[in-house]
């Protein structure tokens, strides 16, 4: 996620001063870098995912780690297409053009869809056919997006090496976006730990509504990407207008507000009207049911959350959007081990995870709305005065 951000951010600011060397200098170095940490990953899931599956599942549930490891070990190889695909498709979303990942990903889902059915029903490789499927349709997209990109002008095979000024500029991106990152796998990996000594079937009913929540929670993503994309034009470009940047951002917010009521209840129609969908056990049912509402109001919250640290990422307010990061989940991390020790089982990590949400929503609507906001009506440093500072 971070190097998707990364690009965005990048891409577009260089785009609104209409600097297209350096648009072209910052791609081959993502590109370049995306591959070299999918390489990385995947030699490292390939020699160590048995081990860390193994210390991660509990002992009750051993017969579970060498079908995950079968999973994990094809899914790995996925990994530079994965990574190189997402800088590819950030960087078209960062020059105002949706339509192509969007194409390419109806393909690539159509791939992945014909690949399962094929491969896990007709064939019978089971797990192992839903990840071949996945990875496969994966290099296919990410072929069509660099072929997107050699068809806007752009040389994909470019190498740019970074130097340690470039590396600094990055950095001063993805340190933010990577802190929320790692302190958000670390808070869901710590709710699916707790969530497994409560037992098989309160596991099951955390990790169905994990994936309800996780498929609405991308629908609010746009309007981030919209904000990282269209707002460095208005904050540093030649049509800098911050009265514009401000009513656009009230526009996201608006839609956001709408976007995050139809997904909370799109997700918790599941387990009311449709749990089959998902399991046929009425005690995970029920358990599913018990935290319906906190899905619900985390779910509201999260698409006019993700406009407003969009803005502040295109704004490049990063320090405060790293402290206020590690802020609200060092907070929630804490607040979570007090309800699992005082007993509030699963409703106490749902419940948690709505006030981190709400606490992030918060705090970034506060810091755009205050005086010191890069919104304010005063002289603001270019996204580039702001870098060569720090």
């Amino acid at each position: 996620m971070f190097l998707s951000v990364a690009t965005s951010n990048l891409i577009a600011t260089s785009l609104a001063r209409n600097d297209l060397e350096e648009a072209a200098q910052h791609l081959s170095r993502l590109l370049l870098i995306s591959l070299s940490l999918g390489i990385g990953m995947l030699v490292l899931m390939e020699f160590y995912a048995t081990p860390l599956l193994q210390g991660f599942l509990k002992s009750q549930n051993s017969f579970l780690v060498s079908p995950a490891a079968t999973y994990v070990k094809i899914r790995a190889l996925s990994w530079p297409a994965m990574l190189v695909g997402m800088v590819a498709q950030s960087a078209i979303l960062g020059m105002k053009d949706s339509w192509s990942p969007l194409k390419v990903l109806a393909i690539a889902g159509a791939i992945n869809a014909v690949g399962d059915i094929l491969l896990c029903s007709s064939l019978g490789f089971g797990i192992a056919g839903a990840a071949w499927a996945t990875s496969f349709a994966q290099y296919v997209a990410v072929v069509l997006m660099l072929k997107s990109l050699v068809h806007k002008g752009y040389n994909i095979f470019l190498v740019c090496l970074p130097s340690r000024k470039d590396l600094k500029q990055l950095l001063k991106i993805v340190v933010p976006v990577l802190t929320t990152t790692v302190f958000e796998v670390v808070f869901y990996t710590l709710c699916t730990y707790l969530a497994s000594t409560l037992g098989p079937l309160n596991l099951a009913a955390h990790q169905v509504m994990i994936g309800i929540q996780n498929l609405c929670y991308v629908w609010g993503e746009p309007l981030a990407q919209t904000a990282q994309t269209f707002m460095p034009a208005l904050l540093d470009g030649s049509s800098r207008d911050l009265n514009q940047a401000r009513v656009l951002l009230q526009i996201l917010l608006i839609i956001g507000a709408t976007v995050g009521l139809v997904a909370g209840f799109s997700a918790i129609s599941i387990p009311w009207l449709v749990p089959q969908v998902f399991t046929k056990d009425v005690v995970i049912i029920e358990k599913m049911r018990r935290i319906s509402l906190p899905v619900l109001c985390t779910l509201v919250v999260t698409p006019p959350m993700l406009a407003l640290e969009g803005t502040l990422l295109a704004g490049r307010d990063l320090k405060f959007l790293g402290f206020a990061m590690v802020c609200c989940y060092s907070g929630g991390i804490m607040v979570t081990l007090a309800f699992y020790r005082a007993g509030f089982g699963l409703p106490g990590f749902w419940w948690t995870l709505f006030l981190i949400e709400l606490s992030r929503t918060s705090v970034a609507l506060i810091r755009l709305t205050s005086s010191q906001s890069f919104l304010a009506d005063k002289r603001r440093p270019s996204g580039r005065e702001k870098l060569e500072r720090g």
